[in-house]
């Protein structure tokens, strides 16, 4: 049952983001990009390296990145160039490249994982026949991002998502490719996403002296 506006101690409660960083989560930079793989590489940590670089390549939400199999990836034993994969949120299918960084990592985590093509490229803890769990996912990227001295308020899953097509709109400015490659539906949700209106104006703002 809820409380009455009128009841003094309803506006006695702290708000549930009260000191939280709700906003949209920062895309990494290069150097913090090459700084968290070069942590990963240090401890040997060959599915954390190959997740992070496959989510930084692929551009997906967490959901349908803990759900990639093998077979997504890999054809006749051999690692893609790109790939496919059907998007839960939409139900239509994005493609996405795996680069140089992305290739190697995989391979090396491949390797060690084994499987077969129906198994999930990145398999839960608890469940050996389930994947990683979207929740786990969240909880790695927030050590990623505070080992090299980030704020882990300041990024999240979507940190992973938004960093490639940022970088892709700074140095293009195409916002159509982004589009295309974040799957998205409409023009307007990728503007919104990456806030390009108020990073465009800033900068415009910053070249202008008085």
């Amino acid at each position: 049952m809820g409380n009455s506006d009128l009841d003094a101690a309803i506006h006695d409660q702290r708000p549930w983001n009260a000191g939280k960083n709700v906003g949209p989560k920062r895309p990494l930079r290069p150097r913090d990009i090459w700084a968290i793989r070069f942590y990963l590489d240090e401890h040997n940590r060959l599915r954390d390296r190959a997740l992070f670089d496959l989510a930084i390549d692929s551009k997906l939400r967490g959901c349908d990145l803990v759900k990639i199999r093998i077979g997504d990836l890999v054809s006749g034993g051999t690692l893609r160039n790109r790939a496919t994969v059907i998007q839960q949120k939409t139900g239509k299918p994005v493609r996405f490249e795996i680069m140089a960084e992305a290739r190697k990592s995989l391979c090396a985590w491949l390797d060690r994982r084994v499987g077969s093509i129906r198994d999930f490229v990145f398999p839960s803890r608890i469940d050996y026949l389930g994947h990683l769990s979207t929740r786990q996912y969240a909880r790695l990227v927030y050590e990623w991002v505070s080992t090299v001295g980030l704020d882990q308020r300041e990024f999240g899953t979507h940190s992973m998502r938004r960093t490639k097509s940022s970088l892709i709109y700074k140095a293009t400015g195409n916002l159509h490719a982004v589009q295309i490659l974040l799957g998205h539906t409409n023009i307007e949700n990728t503007v919104r996403y990456l806030g390009v209106d108020i990073d465009d104006a800033l900068t415009l703002s910053e070249r202008t002296e008085i």
